[in-house]
């Protein structure tokens, strides 16, 4: 039983696993340059750490497939999405810009 007020472990499990992909889409946003680095402050771009972070995502919805609650799946599903469109058009803007040289 859980006491009026308290958060119950599953409620606190899926506020962590939020959580989790919250920094990792973060990272993945500040890797794509998209959003500075708090801890710098500037913005810097690294592709390949972008993918890298874009990979782990994916593995990680492929591995809890089946575990999620639905709330959990929609946050993953979306973080995904958004990291994948963002560095597309990231790659999409390197290649133009290399072509202009």
């Amino acid at each position: 039983m859980v006491e009026e007020g308290k958060i119950s472990e599953k409620e606190l499990s899926e506020i962590r696993f939020i959580q989790y992909v919250s920094i990792l889409t973060n990272a993945g946003m500040q890797q794509m340059g998209k959003i500075m680095n708090p801890v710098t402050g500037k913005t810097d771009k690294n592709l390949e750490a972008a993918r890298a972070t874009i990979d782990l995502i994916s593995m990680l919805k492929e591995k809890t497939r089946g575990n999620l609650t639905a709330n959990e799946e929609e946050v993953i599903s979306n973080a995904l999405a958004n990291l994948q469109l963002n560095y597309a058009d990231e790659v999409n803007r390197m290649e133009k810009e290399s072509g202009k040289s």
